[in-house]
């Protein structure tokens, strides 16, 4: 697909979600938008792959068409958004990427049922099925989701308490509640029948169906007034004029931050297993934007060092991959170690000619780290990712060992 493709649609300057399709009305790519019209342009912009990534600048090639819907709101295309990335899981959203770290809205199946922000691999853990009233998401971006609820949570009175209700007991449990009744937060004395009605609003508009939620508000403001209960009419007139003039100015600034900074960010991360050196292997991990790319991890068989030697096969392992120019370029390099294994690292990158920071984590005894060594704007802005990346690489090269001595074990 090209700008001249994208030129003979009107696309306007309104929230929404975009989706570009294949040759075969394949959805292959959906997101959101503060700006339908600029943000569909800047897939036409320059060198899409430095300022994207190599796979969506890929996506926009195999593209044959761009299609959009409007919404009201930034808040109500972030839901739209997450609603259709479920339902038809486009191939370019899903891609490599690990939905049990996104984050999900739980609401409980309780007399007083909380709204509450778990992740993916949580859930399960969490909560039987049983425990759960209604589930959304997944929701892809973490800053953006939380920025989202506090908009929601001016719209609709919830509780969101760690415990169910009937099941606070301390006074400072009791205290925190009563405390964001008064200034708003959460309910205040309700029965369990008007609360419900509340968590179905709640339902309805994570389903994308606020026309319903403001048609059932307006006929039973018309009631009310009818019945003369004035007041009463009045916070619904009021309820419905928020929910028709969503303020959602702290989401636009937010997700236009989000998008200037996109670029993605690549981290690699390494790590040696061996049994007192035999059966040496190495891994490799990739975290991109914070979360794990597991198509892109990559094993390797140590063949240079024949003992005991963690440098000397981290040498070996950054030399095989740098080699592999087809790869995309890592932002930085993280490796489990010290000092000694950054100044290797550093070195093989050096003698590729290449400048790629390097971040070394630092472990006890237990293997439980305890410091990160490199840059500290990296180090300060990653930090989260750095150890993810760490963890992964960690596991997936003692995993590989492990089924490396089996396979040798049936020789």
């Amino acid at each position: 697909m090209t700008i001249n493709d994208l030129k003979v649609k009107e696309i306007p300057d309104s929230p929404g979600v975009y989706f570009f399709l294949s040759a075969k009305r394949e959805i292959l790519y959906l997101g959101k938008a503060t700006s339908l019209k600029n943000r569909t342009r800047s897939y036409f912009d320059g060198n899409l792959s430095e300022k994207r990534s190599a796979l969506i600048e890929k996506m926009v090639q195999e593209a044959r068409s761009l299609e959009f819907t409007e919404t009201d709101s930034v808040l109500e295309a972030l839901i739209l958004e997450s609603n259709l990335i479920r339902t038809h899981k486009p191939r370019y959203n899903t891609i490599g990427k690990d939905d049990k770290s996104y984050n999900h809205l739980i609401i409980t199946k309780e007399e007083y049922p909380r709204v509450l922000v778990v992740r993916g691999k949580d859930i399960t853990e969490k909560f039987a099925r049983n425990e759960i009233l209604y589930e959304f998401g997944p929701f892809p971006s973490s800053s953006l989701f939380k920025e989202a609820l506090k908009i929601v949570s001016k719209l609709f009175q919830y509780y969101d308490t760690i415990k169910p209700l009937n099941a606070q007991k301390s006074k400072l449990e009791k205290g925190k509640i009563n405390f964001n009744t008064q200034i708003g937060l959460y309910p205040s004395e309700i029965s369990a029948t008007e609360y419900n009605k509340t968590i179905r609003h709640i339902k309805l508009f994570f389903e994308g169906k606020k026309k319903q939620i403001v048609n059932e508000l307006e006929r039973e403001m018309r009631n009310l007034a009818k019945a003369e209960r004035f007041e009463e009419a009045s916070v619904i007139k009021k309820r419905i004029f928020a929910l028709n003039h969503i303020q959602d100015i702290s989401l636009i600034k937010k997700d236009l931050r989000s998008y200037q900074n996109d670029k993605t960010v690549r981290i690699e991360a390494f790590d040696v297993a061996h049994l007192f050196g035999g059966s040496m292997v190495g891994g490799m991990t990739v975290v991109e934007n914070g979360l794990a790319t597991k198509s892109e991890y990559r094993k390797f068989k140590i063949k240079s060092v024949s003992k005991s030697d963690d440098t000397k096969a981290l040498r070996e392992i950054l030399t095989r991959r740098l080699t592999h120019s087809e790869w995309p370029r890592p932002t930085f390099i993280v490796v489990d170690g010290s000092i000694a294994q950054k100044n290797v690292a550093e070195a093989v990158i050096k003698e590729a000619k290449l400048a790629i920071p390097v971040v070394g984590v630092v472990k006890d005894k237990k293997h439980k780290p305890i410091r990160l060594i490199g840059s500290k704007e990296l180090v300060g802005k990653h930090k989260d990712e750095i150890l993810l990346a760490n963890a992964e690489a960690h596991r997936f090269a003692i995993d590989f060992h492990r089924s490396d001595r089996r396979k040798q074990s049936l020789i």
